[in-house]
């Protein structure tokens, strides 16, 4: 009985975490670069049940609740019971589990803005950015030109570029554009027939473990330890910005089936609860 009520807080549990994640995603909706989350669960490794047999012979109560079997069974995955008498009845799952919080790293929509600082990314790779943590990588690609002339985020953090180092972008230009694997070209303002001039190269980094990188705030991820980038094989569009791969619609159905299924686990606790309450004031009473 006290099995039940723990199956049923464990499914309480990892819906209460689904749909925390379900409410970031719908929070997100608006960010730019944004990739949503998803929750995976899993169930507890289940347990062999045996029939306890009312053996003479039997005077632990380890023999009699074949404790060694299911130990053997939970290390090695298999049931290890040939010197074991307990017939096997079934198997019981011990409830549920979160795995892992994953990241849908599917292309969001592109909305056009004109503005020839907003950049996206078609296809895989990440800018690189530096942050006061070291560099990070982000999706979002509504960028500025600060007071010291630097390309830089929303949050003044510079865009490297692909020798490592900031791009700077002189006070007076006529026009900038950016080629689709990042080169930056400008026109400097009052020079007639001018040509463009190259004044660097914007960094896309590419993961071959999709994995690699772990969401850190900000609408940045970091690398896991030993992950390194390598050649990104998406391409820059200027002038666009990608949109978060958010659907409202599908996460609104998510979080309803979230609560149905937090409701049952609420209503089997309460079952289990109230049978307990009988075993132990009614049932066991002496009369």
């Amino acid at each position: 009985m006290l099995r039940g009520l723990y199956t049923a807080a464990t499914g309480m549990i990892t819906e209460q975490i689904r749909t925390n994640t379900i409410a970031n995603n719908l929070a997100n909706v608006n960010t730019n670069g944004y990739k949503k989350d998803e929750t995976i669960s899993e169930e507890f490794q289940s347990v062999l049940l045996h029939r306890i047999n009312d053996d003479s012979h039997k005077k632990s109560i380890f023999d009699l609740q074949n404790i060694d079997t299911a130990k053997n069974y939970l290390l090695e995955g298999t049931v290890a019971a040939e010197n074991s008498s307990a017939p096997v009845i079934g198997s019981l799952v011990r409830g549920a589990k979160v795995a892992e919080i994953a990241v849908i790293r599917d292309q969001g929509s592109l909305e056009n803005t004109n503005s020839p600082l907003d950049l996206a990314i078609t296809g895989d790779g990440y800018f690189a950015i530096n942050t006061p943590q070291g560099v990070r990588y982000t999706r979002d690609g509504n960028f500025y030109r600060s007071a010291a002339g630097q390309l830089v985020t929303a949050n003044n953090q510079a865009v490297l570029s692909t020798q490592g180092g900031p791009i700077n972008i002189p006070p007076d230009i006529a026009s900038i554009s950016i080629r689709a694997d990042g080169t930056v070209n400008t026109v400097a303002n009052g020079a007639a027939n001018a040509a463009e001039e190259a004044i660097g190269q914007i960094q896309i980094a590419g993961f071959a473990d999709r994995g690699a990188l772990i969401k850190e705030g900000d609408n940045l991820y970091r690398p896991q330890q030993g992950a390194q980038p390598g050649t990104a094989t998406g391409s820059i569009q200027q002038g666009w910005l990608e949109k978060s791969n958010v659907n409202v619609a599908k996460e609104m159905v998510n979080l309803i089936n979230n609560y149905r299924t937090y409701e049952a686990d609420s209503k089997a606790l309460t079952t289990q609860d109230s049978l307990l309450d009988k075993a132990v004031n009614e049932v066991g009473r002496v009369s």
